[in-house]
């Protein structure tokens, strides 16, 4: 337990329960392997969402009264999403305090992105019993709320997909086209590889476990690789 409360220390939290900030790191796959170590930290994750979504939603509601709804609601998503809750998990030193099964310890993909962004939320919603919602809105307002400049300025708001057409329809009046190179797998586990092109040329691919998660792949790729 020494070692969980230099982790809350690091995170600048005090928590009067240090049982929920152990759950909150908890993943399924550690109870695997240590039976009876406690509980695994979904009910919590369950909860943090829900403090999350009302915490980001109150943020962007008063940072831009006129704003539309579609605006706000694409605002929320972008910050609230897998990537950006794991690139906030990860800075803020999540990933070496997780307690994973020996397995998932060397997944370092997608997969524990989904694992960081779950224990973020799970994170919260250990604040919120220990200390309410105050104190939870604060952490997200520390640690999430600084992000919405960078998410306006780089359209991060927008899907891959909309960006790469956009900026595609601006610089080359061309609108991209995808195309479905190659389908490997059975049908409960596809791999999809999709290119995506500018009239003829082939700009860059993408993979993903459905073809539109590839599309989507593929227009990052070749947002990355054109600068745009």
């Amino acid at each position: 337990m020494t070692e969980f409360k230099d982790y809350a220390d690091k995170l600048e939290l005090s928590f009067q329960n240090p049982d929920l900030f152990v759950e909150a790191l908890t993943h399924r796959s550690y109870l695997n392997e240590n039976r009876g170590a406690g509980n695994h930290n979904e009910r919590l994750e369950f909860l943090g969402d829900a403090v999350l979504e009302l915490a980001v939603t109150q943020f962007l509601f008063t940072r831009f009264p006129n704003k539309p709804e579609g605006d706000l609601t694409a605002y929320r998503a972008a910050l609230v999403n897998t990537y950006s809750l794991a690139d906030t998990a990860k800075e803020i030193g999540l990933n070496d305090m997780l307690l994973l099964s020996k397995g998932e310890k060397k997944d370092t993909g997608r997969a524990r992105d989904i694992i960081l962004a779950n224990a973020f939320e799970a994170l919260l919603g250990a604040i919120y019993l220990d200390q309410g919602y105050e104190a939870a809105e604060q952490f997200v307002a520390k640690h999430l709320y600084p992000k919405i400049d960078r998410v306006i300025a780089t359209r991060a708001y927008q899907d891959a997909k909309s960006q790469f057409q956009e900026s595609a329809q601006e610089k080359r009046s061309v609108t991209p086209t995808y195309q479905t190179l190659s389908e490997e797998g059975p049908d409960h586990d596809k791999q999809f590889t999709v290119g995506v092109y500018l009239a003829d040329e082939e700009i860059a691919r993408g993979e993903g476990k459905s073809k539109q998660e590839a599309e989507q792949a593929a227009a990052q790729a070749a947002l990355d690789k054109t600068g745009w």
